[in-house]
């Protein structure tokens, strides 16, 4: 409502604000500055003010936070962009105009016609029209036939501005208001130090350590800040393995995760899928000693059919509003994991859990939330954005939970990808530049701790109930040097990182020639064919004396270090020389379990097909470029079956979409498939040799598998052991695949590492181009 202010107590109120007194020391023809303005308004319209610790800008001096904060409450003012107000700047009459303009949220609709009955009309910049023509139709501006709009500003003008506002007008006084910010971090995968220990050596590109920095300095700004984390942070790194594995985590100890996360006092946190990963009793164990809530909606004892976890909390949050007072938040947080976790992870769970679709469960444990009186709701969605259509138990469904009505925020992640950024053309009412999607803040903070997730909420106070008025999202990124290692972090989990490193730096055996991954996905290549050897001598040795033992044994691979996910960085590299474990761990990235499937000769070809779709269908009448390799495919999912020969045909389209969905019934890319150098039997049964990922999905080719074995020995370990034989390793592949021969005159191109132009194979068919996009390097494909 409007607060009446009187002429006495407009004086007082100019007096009090100090304006007075410095109009009478300077000319009243001085220009004025936008920080001095704002300020002398806020001043005369005696409003209370707040902290000043909800300013976003960067540039205002703590002298004139609180000022600034309240003209944001009010909507009088936006900045120069989202950081930068510009408070020495000068402003021009225009601007001041609309400042006030906007003081005036009566409603109505007003025409710019009004303004042509002034001489300098068509100096207005189209972004102040409408608001001036309000003051215009309000009565101001009378027997004036110039605005001046572009003049800058005086004191005598700022005098006359505000008098003949406040005469005619009494402004509203703004409601209480609280700013709460919700900090988030995903994916973390162990990375905890700065350290790659694949490359045994110190990298700024990741690491909890500099993360940190970003949640220290996030807090400094605002106060009223919870901080949550959205699952994955348990495993990824060798300091994973080496904690389940190697020096097991003891009962009552913590894990180095939790460690650090307390340290950084988090409030909540959900899990992700690879918190699966070891099972369930050692997923217990690392919870059980966090001074924080892990949450989760959507898993059920699978006996009981109750929810196995706590599926929500509400924290009671001491906050400071708008006047300064001390008041309390209930901020519900609750998070979803994939449904997909009981075929990744089918070993652990079968029979132990089931997952419910992540929409219904959130869903249905909003209103309970609510009912418990959250005043905010969050939710931790360990899930990628995912599209516009809803169907029961799919994977990425980040964008629909913001279609979920009381869902305020949501820290999102699994693909490891940065939003507010770059999405899929098909999404709509998103808003990249304030980070929200259908009105809610949503923000993925990539991986590896390689940004901070920032949400800032302004709630308003009603009643006895504080309501959500409007929200932004934003990512910050960690320094791209060390500058920001918080060595607190370091120092706390100093124990399990470095012995992390002297279990990696274990020697297994030596190689013969450098091992890398820069073209494996567009010939047959070393670093997938040392692992496909490896399953396959563990498979063979784990099939003596049963039922399978003389059935072919062929073995898939992948790359998993491909320049995944837009990094161009991310490639196998193994010098030539010493092998050691943290070799075998780049090469292997994940915990997978050896596991093998009974398949016939006509699934390996549907395997194959799949695994082909990483490809675009490249047009034999186009003499342009044309990018070979398809990005929404992950590279994990391109197999390479050795034990048969074939050739991929890119001129066909693909049979499978990139989720395994067929999208050309009669296509076929497989060319040539042949075992033991004859045409393949479609009939006939073999064994692949793969991962327990793979063995338990749903792979066009493994789904029609007659049996299914997962063995307790990870893949990583059966290549140890595989090195260990042989003690010297020759990384050669053997070639039993290839592309079918490509069109004359096309232009075929793919993307790596530029590093890779110096191990470019001589005489072959990949020839280095230039730049390409996003840090990598070109090369075409004869």
């Amino acid at each position: 409502m409007w607060k009446k202010v009187s002429a006495s107590a407009l004086a007082l109120s100019l007096a009090v604000g100090g304006y007075a007194g410095v109009q009478a020391k300077a000319a009243e023809n001085d220009e004025v500055t936008r920080g001095e303005y704002v300020k002398t308004l806020i001043e005369a319209m005696g409003v209370k003010l707040g902290t000043g610790a909800s300013v976003p800008f960067k540039d205002v001096p703590d002298s004139l936070k609180p000022y600034i904060e309240k003209a944001v409450e009010l909507k009088l003012i936006t900045g120069k962009s989202p950081t930068i107000f510009a408070p020495d700047e000068k402003i021009s009459r225009q601007h001041a105009f609309v400042i006030i303009a906007r003081g005036l949220q009566d409603g109505k609709p007003y025409s710019e016609d009004v303004l042509k009955t002034f001489n300098d009309s068509q100096q207005i910049g189209k972004a102040y029209r409408s608001q001036i023509a309000k003051l215009v139709e309000l009565g101001f501006f009378k027997e004036e036939n110039n605005i001046y709009p572009t003049n800058f500003v005086t004191k005598k003008d700022m005098d006359q501005f505000l008098q003949d506002y406040l005469k005619s007008f009494s402004p509203v006084e703004a409601n209480t208001t609280v700013s709460l910010r919700i900090l988030g971090t995903t994916d973390i995968h162990t990375n905890l130090v700065n350290y790659d220990y694949y490359k045994d050596t110190v990298s700024n590109s990741l690491g909890f350590a500099k993360t940190a920095t970003l949640i220290k300095q996030a807090r400094s700004e605002n106060n009223n800040t919870v901080l949550f984390d959205n699952g994955d942070t348990i495993q990824g790194t060798p300091l994973g393995s080496y904690k389940q594995a190697v020096n097991k985590l003891k009962d009552g100890e913590e894990h180095p995760s939790i460690k650090a996360m307390e340290l950084l006092k988090y409030d909540a946190a959900t899990f992700g899928n690879h918190e699966f990963n070891y099972g369930l009793e050692f997923l217990d164990e690392v919870v059980d000693d966090a001074d924080f809530p892990f949450i989760n909606a959507n898993i059920r004892n699978a006996q009981t059919k109750e929810l196995k976890y706590t599926p929500y909390v509400i924290i009671d949050k001491e906050v400071v509003d708008s006047d300064g007072n001390k008041t309390t938040l209930k901020v519900g947080v609750t998070g979803i994991v994939p449904p997909q976790i009981l075929k990744w992870d089918k070993s652990h769970l079968l029979g132990k859990v089931t997952v419910d679709d992540s929409v219904q469960a959130v869903e249905a444990i909003v209103p309970q939330m609510e009912k418990e009186g959250a005043d905010v709701i969050v939710v931790l969605s360990h899930s990628g954005l995912g599209d516009t259509k809803h169907e029961v138990g799919e994977e990425d469904v980040t964008y629909l939970l913001t279609k979920v009505k009381g869902v305020d925020a949501i820290v999102t992640g699994h693909a490891h990808q940065v939003f507010p950024g770059k999405v899929d053309a098909s999404l709509t009412g998103v808003d990249v530049e304030n980070g929200t999607i259908n009105g809610v803040p949503v923000v993925m903070p990539g991986k590896f701790g390689s940004h901070l997730a920032v949400i800032d909420l302004e709630l308003v106070k009603n009643g006895d109930n504080w309501d959500v008025q409007k929200g932004k999202g934003e990512v910050r990124a960690i320094a791209k040097d060390a500058s920001d290692v918080d060595q607190s972090v370091v120092d706390a989990v100093k124990e399990a990182h470095e012995g992390t490193i002297k279990y990696v730096r274990q020697a297994v055996g030596t190689t013969t020639a450098d091992i890398h991954s820069y073209f494996s996905q567009v010939q047959d290549d070393p670093s997938i064919q040392i692992v496909t050897n490896a399953q396959t001598v563990y498979v063979k040795d784990k099939l003596k004396g049963t039922a399978n033992e003389k059935l072919p044994v062929l073995s898939a691979g992948a790359p998993f270090k491909a320049g995944t996910r837009s990094d161009p960085e991310y490639y196998t590299f193994v010098p030539k020389g010493e092998l050691a474990i943290k070799n075998v761990a780049d090469l292997y990235l994940y915990d997978n379990t050896m596991a093998i499937v009974k398949v016939t000769g006509a699934d390996v070809k549907e395997w194959l097909e799949m695994s082909a779709g990483q490809f675009n269908q490249i047009d034999a009448t186009k003499t342009g470029e044309q990018q070979l390799i398809n990005t929404e495919f992950r590279s994990y999912n391109y197999d390479v079956i050795d034990g048969v020969t074939y050739e991929i045909d890119v001129t066909q389209p693909a049979k499978y979409d990139p989720s395994g969905t067929v999208i050309n019934e009669k296509a076929s890319r497989i060319l040539n498939l042949q075992f033991d150098g004859k045409p393949i039997d479609a009939k006939q049964e073999f064994i692949v040799a793969t991962n327990n990922y793979r063995a338990n999905g749903t792979f066009p080719g493994v789904r029609n598998a007659t049996a299914v074995e997962v063995y307790p020995d990870e893949n990583r370990q059966a290549i140890i052991d595989y090195i260990l034989a042989e003690k010297t390793i020759d990384p050669s592949a053997d070639g039993n695949w290839k592309f079918a021969k490509l069109p004359v005159g096309v232009q075929v191109i793919f993307e790596s590492s530029k590093k890779a132009v110096g191990v470019i194979p001589a005489n072959g068919n990949i020839q280095y181009v230039g730049e390409g996009t996003d840090g990598f390097g070109k090369y075409s494909l004869k």
